[in-house]
C-alpha cells in the first residue's frame, strides 16, 4: 500500500485550516480614530486646491469659481472618464483570445489499464502505462469567436453613447451650477450693500424703543399713544429682522455654490449693475434652439440608441456562431511519440431552440422603441414649456424692476422730507424711522426684483440649453475663466438670443 507523499498532507491540511479561517469571519466595523481620519480627510479634499480669494468677487468669477470647484460637477467628470475608460476596455474584447499556460501534474500511482476481447471478453494485453507520474505542461492556443466578436461590437458602441450620455449630464450640471449663480449672487450682493443700513437702522430703532418705554414709565405721554408707538417700532423691527435673515441666507448659499472653506472672508465686486437685455420676442426660434441643445433631450436620444444595442446583442446570440481555435501543447511524458504539437480546429454551432425567441425580440425592440421615442417627445413638450414660461417670467421680472426702481425713487424722496422735517419730539423721530424703514423696505424689494430677474434671466437661458463652459476647466485658473464664460455667454446671446440692452432695469440712484 502506497503512503500518500508529504505535499499532499501538506495540501490537505492547508485547505482545512483555510476553510476554518473562511467560516469564522466577523463584520468589523470600523473604528472611532478611522471615523474622524475620514471626516478630517474628505474636508481636505472638499476645498483642497483652491485659489484664494484676494480680490473683491464679480458675477462671473463667481459663476468660474462655482464651475470649476462645485463637487456635484467634478462627479460628472469623473462618470465621463470611467465611461471612456469602460468603453476602451470593452475594444479588447473584439480581439481574439491569446492564452499561455504551464503546469504540473503528479499522482501518487500509475495511470494505465489492460484491454479485453469485445466478444469472448478476455484479457489479451498485460497492464501498461503510457504516461509518467510526474510531467510538466505547456500550451498557448489562439481562439476566436464570431459570436463574441459581434457583442464586443455592439458593446462597444453601446459605451460610444453612453460616453455622450454621461457628457449631456455634465452640460447638465454646469448649466444648473451656472443659473444657481444668476440666482444667489444678486441677492448676496444686495445683501452686502443693505446689511450695514440695517443693522444700523435695527440699533436706531431698538434706541427708540427703549426710550419710548422710559417716557412709558415716567408718564410722559399719553398711555394710548406711546404704546401705540411702541407698536409701531416693534413692527419696524420685526420687518428688519425677518429682511435682514434673507440677505445673511443669500449669502451663505452664494458661498456654498462656490465651495469656499468655512470662515472665508467673501467681498463681492459693487460695480455699476448691468442692465437687463431684451430677449427676442420670436418664442419658436427659442423652442427650436432647446430641442437641439437641451442635455435632457440629447441624453435621452442617446439612451434610446444604446437600448437598442441591447437587442441587437440579444438577436446576435440567435445566430450560428464560428470558432476557431489555434494551438501549440507540449507535455513531457516521456513515454509519447510527439511531445509537443500543433492543433487547429474550426466549429460551427447553432442553438436552435433559441431561434424561437425571434418573434418575442422583435416585438420587444418594437414596443423598446415606441416606449422610448414618447418619453422623448414628452420630455420635448415638457422643455418646449419650461421656454414659453421662462421667457414670460423674464419679461414680467423686467416690469417689476422697473416699478422697485420708481418704489425707490418715491421712498428716497419721502426720506429727504422726514428728515428735512426732523424736529426733538417723539412723533417726528417715529416717522423718520419709519420713512428709514420704507425706505430700506423699497431698496430690499428693488434689490430682490432685480435678483428675481437674472434668476429668470439664468432659468431661461438654462431651459435653452446654453453652453457657456470650455471643455477643459482644471488647468485654467479662475479669472481666465470667467472672461471665457462671460465672452461665451456674450456670443450666445447675440447670435441666439439676438439680445440687445435696453434701458430699464438699471439702478436708481441710491441715498445712504
Amino acid at each position: 500500500m502506497h503512503r500518500p507523499p508529504l505535499r499532499l498532507l501538506n495540501a490537505a491540511m492547508g485547505s482545512i485550516l483555510l476553510l476554518t479561517a473562511c467560516g469564522s469571519l466577523e463584520p468589523t466595523p470600523y473604528t472611532q480614530d478611522e471615523l474622524q481620519k475620514r471626516v478630517a480627510d474628505d474636508k481636505v479634499r472638499m476645498y483642497d486646491n483652491q485659489e484664494p480669494v484676494t480680490t473683491p468677487i464679480t458675477f462671473f468669477e463667481a459663476a468660474a469659481r462655482a464651475l470649476k470647484y462645485n463637487l456635484d460637477y467634478r462627479l460628472k467628470l469623473m462618470e465621463n472618464a470611467l465611461a471612456a475608460n469602460l468603453r476602451d476596455v470593452s475594444r479588447y474584447d473584439m480581439l481574439p483570445r491569446l492564452v499561455a499556460s504551464a503546469g504540473y501534474v503528479g499522482r501518487n500511482n500509475d495511470s494505465g489499464g489492460t484491454s479485453i476481447g469485445i466478444e469472448d471478453r478476455q484479457v489479451s494485453l498485460r497492464a501498461s502505462t503510457s504516461e509518467e507520474r510526474d510531467r510538466n505542461l505547456a500550451g498557448l492556443g489562439l481562439s476566436w469567436s464570431l459570436l463574441d466578436f459581434g457583442v464586443a461590437y455592439y458593446r462597444t458602441q453601446q459605451r460610444n453613447d453612453q460616453i455622450l450620455m454621461a457628457n449631456e449630464r455634465r452640460r447638465k450640471v454646469a448649466q444648473n451650477v451656472l443659473q444657481d449663480v444668476h440666482n444667489a449672487y444678486w441677492r448676496a450682493l444686495g445683501a452686502q450693500r443693505l446689511l450695514p443700513q440695517v443693522d444700523g437702522l435695527l440699533a436706531r430703532t431698538y434706541k427708540a424703543l427703549e426710550a419710548a418705554r422710559e417716557a412709558e414709565t415716567k408718564g410722559l405721554l399719553p398711555r394710548q399713544d406711546i404704546l401705540a408707538y411702541q407698536r409701531a417700532l416693534l413692527d419696524s423691527v420685526y420687518l428688519l429682522t425677518v429682511r435682514r435673515q434673507d440677505l445673511e441666507f443669500a449669502q451663505a448659499e452664494l458661498a456654498a455654490l462656490m465651495s469656499l472653506p468655512p470662515g472665508s472672508k467673501m467681498i463681492l465686486a459693487d460695480v455699476e449693475e448691468p442692465p437687463m437685455p431684451t430677449i427676442t420676442k420670436d418664442v419658436d426660434r427659442l423652442e427650436q434652439l432647446a430641442l437641439e441643445n437641451r442635455p435632457e433631450v440629447m441624453e435621452e436620444w442617446y439612451r434610446m440608441r444604446a437600448d437598442d444595442y441591447d437587442m441587437k446583442i440579444a438577436k446576435a446570440q440567435l445566430w450560428p456562431n464560428v470558432a476557431l481555435n489555434l494551438g501549440y501543447q507540449y507535455d513531457s511524458n516521456i513515454y509519447l511519440y510527439n511531445n509537443e504539437w500543433a492543433s487547429v480546429g474550426l466549429q460551427v454551432s447553432l442553438n436552435l431552440l433559441k431561434l424561437l425567441q425571434m418573434p418575442s425580440l422583435n416585438a420587444a425592440q418594437a414596443n423598446q422603441t415606441q416606449t422610448a421615442e414618447a418619453r422623448r417627445v414628452a420630455l420635448s413638450m415638457a422643455v418646449l414649456t419650461q421656454v414659453r414660461v421662462g421667457y414670460l417670467r423674464y419679461q414680467l421680472a423686467r416690469q417689476e424692476v422697473d416699478f422697485a426702481n420708481e418704489s425707490v425713487r418715491v421712498d428716497q424722496r419721502l426720506l429727504e422730507y422726514a428728515q428735512s422735517a426732523r424736529t426733538a419730539s417723539v412723533g417726528t423721530e417715529l416717522e423718520l424711522i419709519r420713512a428709514e424703514g420704507r425706505f430700506l423696505l423699497s431698496r430690499y424689494q428693488r434689490e430682490a426684483a432685480y435678483a428675481s430677474a437674472q434668476a429668470a434671466r439664468g432659468r431661461l437661458y438654462n431651459s435653452v440649453g446654453f453652453d457657456v463652459l470650455p471643455e477643459s476647466i482644471d488647468q485654467t485658473d479662475v479669472k481666465t475663466l470667467a472672461r471665457e464664460i462671460e465672452q461665451r455667454l456674450a456670443d450666445q446671446e447675440r447670435r441666439n438670443m439676438m439680445a440687445s440692452v435696453g434701458g430699464s432695469a438699471n439702478a436708481p440712484a441710491q441715498s445712504q
